[in-house]
């Protein structure tokens, strides 16, 4: 079977840098002048053609018919503005990157596990310093997916996770819960959650689906190659930028189908799950293609293995300025949310990063007169 795919790859500052020959990327701060036209069959390269965005009317037009339909909605959906996501009584805006915390509420989580469990104190001063720092999302987790992580039973999980999401709620924050388990999930929603955000993008439990259904609240949909205990095994790619788009596709279609609200939907490729180093930074690369699909992007590369192997395996904790580079990459691609351990280094990366588009849009030296 062909498939296409439109990925942008010349991004600008501001659409008058190119005389107004330039598209704003899902409504946000990110402009792109050039995009890849790709045709695959099984995964192999069959036509490759760069086109302007002036020139798009007319490269879709030449695609083959079955072609067509699907990559005019995909040229819809690069340009798509997102709603804000619903949390409660507050509002995230999609028109600029924010910044979800990570509350790990586990023994063995990669880079903090055992900070903050059977730690109230600590777990309060950790969720209101994210807060403080401005974070628009705290994501509260009781299961480590780390490679070789035990598993957890789910009473258990909920034990751990509610008494987080309580005093989360209690601040007035935005919260996702990080679970596989629809019973978690509920629990933690009676808590006061407002986002489920699942790494197996409710594959895990076959009740999952219907109770995100039920729930009415936004979901992230994250790729992982594996299932049960592992979700890092059966990791085989031939492409696997096309082949993470083609999964989450399939995910997202599950969702709508039982009756999730294509507003409600996040998608997350599911950096460092399941993936090479060399598969990684394809991803990484090739961020702005996810687009297409019509959600908002999330982006997870705090800190992982990746960092450390591309810089003389620096441990878990000395990873912070990899972390700000693969964030500002994400943001650079249009990404809405970044899912984070160091929040206030984040937040002001972010915001330097924002006052540079902002300055460049406000420009008007570069519009002829």
């Amino acid at each position: 079977m062909q498939r296409v795919y439109i990925r942008p790859i010349g991004f600008t500052a501001s659409p008058q840098s190119e005389n107004g020959n330039a598209v704003r990327i899902a409504g946000g701060m990110v402009y792109a002048y050039r995009f890849a036209i790709t045709l695959r069959e099984d995964g192999e390269l069959v036509r490759r053609e760069v086109v302007s965005a002036d020139g798009i009317t007319a490269a879709l037009g030449g695609l083959p018919d079955g072609m067509r339909a699907e990559a005019e909605t995909q040229w819809s959906n690069l340009r798509k503005v997102h709603s804000p996501i619903t949390c409660g009584e507050r509002f995230i805006r999609l028109d600029q990157p924010q910044i979800m915390g990570i509350l790990n509420v586990t023994p063995d989580s990669f880079s903090d596990g055992g900070q903050y469990l059977d730690a109230p104190e600590a777990m309060r001063d950790r969720a209101a310093a994210m807060l403080e720092a401005g974070a628009a999302i705290i994501d509260v987790g009781g299961e480590s997916t780390r490679p070789g992580a035990d598993t957890v039973w789910e009473g258990e999980e909920i034990e751990r996770v509610v008494p987080a999401v309580q005093t989360c709620a209690a601040m007035g924050a935005a919260i996702s819960v990080d679970t596989r388990r629809p019973a978690v999930m509920e629990a933690a929603i009676d808590a006061g959650a407002d986002i489920i955000n699942d790494v197996s993008a409710l594959t895990h439990d076959p009740r999952s689906l219907a109770y995100a259904a039920s729930s009415g609240r936004p979901v992230v949909l994250m790729h992982a190659p594996g299932s049960g205990a592992n979700l890092h095994a059966n990791a085989t790619y031939h492409d696997v930028v096309s082949e993470v788009f083609e999964w989450l596709r399939e995910r997202r279609d599950a969702a709508l189908e039982a009756g999730i609200a294509a507003e409600k939907i996040i998608l997350d490729p599911g950096l460092g799950f399941g993936k090479s180093l060399t598969e990684n930074l394809a991803l990484m690369n090739a961020l702005a293609l996810f687009h297409a699909l019509g959600h908002p992007v999330l982006l997870g590369v705090s800190r992982k293995r990746m960092i450390g192997a591309l810089s003389h395996e620096a441990p878990a904790d000395k990873r912070l300025a990899g972390s700000l580079t693969l964030a500002q990459a994400g943001m650079d691609a249009g990404v809405q949310l970044l899912r984070v351990h160091d929040v206030t280094e984040t937040v002001q990366a972010r915001d330097v990063w924002r006052g540079l588009r902002d300055a460049a849009i406000t420009d008007f030296s570069e519009v002829p007169e």
